[in-house]
């Protein structure tokens, strides 16, 4: 049997593994590469494997860091099934298509530079029609049930607690007399979060394959997430001043309309509109309206519609969003994408960031290079579409909204195995991050190993 890591490894994105075992090669994972220009010049290199030869591709969940390269996969010939909850089946459908019209536009503005430069054009990466043949090979499968992938090798998806319908994969292979349960984290929750179930709790595995994108830190607890959203809120009401929040489309933004629709219902939340500028993220949380029997028993007493309320308002074209910038007065405009490398919050920042006003709040991760983690790193000015724009904006950054598992989570999540694994591969998170994780699972008799982006170990 053979792990090969084709994406995360030594980085946060890009999640992409292949294990080959009992005559069969599968993916866990197709993820984009995101982050600075040579990170992401890895999704134009042809994959380290033949797409034809993939047997199956097990999916953890809908973020384009997980599923991204689908589309680009189908497209080099890979022609089995896709495996994946529901909710992650209706989420990535509309994750991919987005995906491949900002390909498109950045295709565009990349041939563009190209032909002043004297160089042949590129193609995008895959394009919508791309998308609908990846999305017609999606099965989905239920948290807890088997599916036979073939003679001896079978796998079981369990809740990630990570966002809607994401999953820890448990694989179980039978070859040359030998059993061989790997399982693939994904990536984990916090738990006791108010929106999603807590991490499934997982037997046991003789080898184990888990994220670390904070496997250097502690979060704060999870209930300083709504104190800290209100004194933001409040604290840029009280200056006149429009509070920017670039957001994930997919869990992270719905969190943040939870907590906004409890302060409207509470009283809480100033008389100023909240603009949702995102059409993903507006699909997106119609997909999670779907899937209401998926969320904690607790959110589901507490409202019948989580994630609409009557300040709330979407924006859904262009023209709308442009319009929204000559927006004078105080609101709340909650835009993709997470890490502000682009879509519409790069129109806000261009339009609003120079202003003290204002409060650009972050709540989720930045990754390195991003421009994100430049604002956050103290960047005095930043260039936006064309021009150099002040950072004059006050800066907020709330780091308990992860909707990923810090250390002590990572290392609980494993100590429940009541067969602990013979080793754990650290993947999906920066050098450091990886390491400090390593050494705190060492002094509890984990035996760890990071791997390098291509690497293959037997197992």
């Amino acid at each position: 049997m053979r792990l090969t890591f084709n994406g995360s490894a030594g980085m946060v994105t890009g999640s992409c593994h292949m294990l080959e075992a009992a005559g069969k090669r599968i993916l866990v994972d197709c993820g984009m590469f995101q982050g600075p220009k040579e990170i992401t010049a890895l999704n134009y290199k042809k994959f380290g494997f033949d797409p034809k030869g993939i047997h199956c591709l097990l999916l953890t969940h809908a973020h384009i860091d997980h599923c991204g390269l689908i589309p680009k996969l189908v497209k080099s010939g890979f022609r089995g099934p896709v495996y994946a909850t529901k909710p992650t089946v209706d989420l990535a459908a509309i994750m991919l298509e987005d995906s491949a019209n900002v390909s498109r536009e950045e295709t565009i503005q990349e041939n563009r530079r190209r032909q002043r430069e004297g160089l042949p054009p590129r193609k995008p990466l895959y394009t919508v029609e791309d998308v609908k043949a990846a999305v017609s090979r999606f099965r989905p499968v239920q948290y807890g049930s088997t599916v036979n992938i073939g003679k001896g090798l079978s796998a079981r998806f369990r809740d990630a607690g990570h966002i809607l319908g994401s999953s820890a994969i448990e694989v179980d292979a039978q070859e040359g007399g030998r059993r061989v349960r790997i399982v693939f984290s994904g990536d984990l929750g916090q738990g006791g979060t108010p929106l999603m179930n807590d991490p499934e709790r997982i037997e046991g595995a003789d080898y184990a394959v888990v994220e670390s994108t904070y496997g250097y830190k502690k979060h704060l607890p999870i209930s300083t997430r709504e104190v800290k959203l209100q004194e933001a809120v409040r604290d840029t009401h009280r200056r006149g001043g429009i509070l920017m929040i670039p957001s994930f489309a997919v869990e992270r933004t719905q969190e943040i309309l939870y907590y906004l629709h409890r302060m409207e219902r509470d009283g809480k939340l100033p008389q100023e509109h909240v603009f949702l500028d995102s059409p993903l993220a507006i699909e997106a949380t119609n997909v999670f309206n779907n899937h209401m029997g998926d969320f904690s028993p607790a959110l589901r007493r507490e409202f019948k519609t989580p994630f609409t309320f009557k300040k709330l308002r979407f924006l859904k074209s262009i023209e709308d969003s442009k319009d929204m910038n000559e927006y004078d007065r105080p609101c709340i405009v909650i835009a993709g994408n997470g890490m502000c490398t682009a879509g519409r919050i790069k129109f806000h920042l261009k339009h609003h960031l120079w202003n003290p006003k204002n409060t650009l709040l972050f709540v989720g991760y930045q990754a390195e290079g991003t421009l994100g983690r430049i604002i956050l790193e103290g960047a005095e000015r930043v260039h936006l579409m064309g021009m150099d724009v002040a950072v004059k904006a006050k800066i907020m950054h709330i780091d308990s909204f992860s909707s990923h598992a810090d250390a002590e989570g990572l290392e609980r999540w494993l100590r429940t195995m009541r067969k602990r694994p013979k080793r754990v591969f650290l993947v999906h998170g920066e050098g450091s991050s990886a390491q400090a994780l390593a050494e705190k699972l060492g002094k509890s008799g984990f035996r760890t190993h990071i791997p390098q982006l291509g690497e293959s170990v037997e197992l």
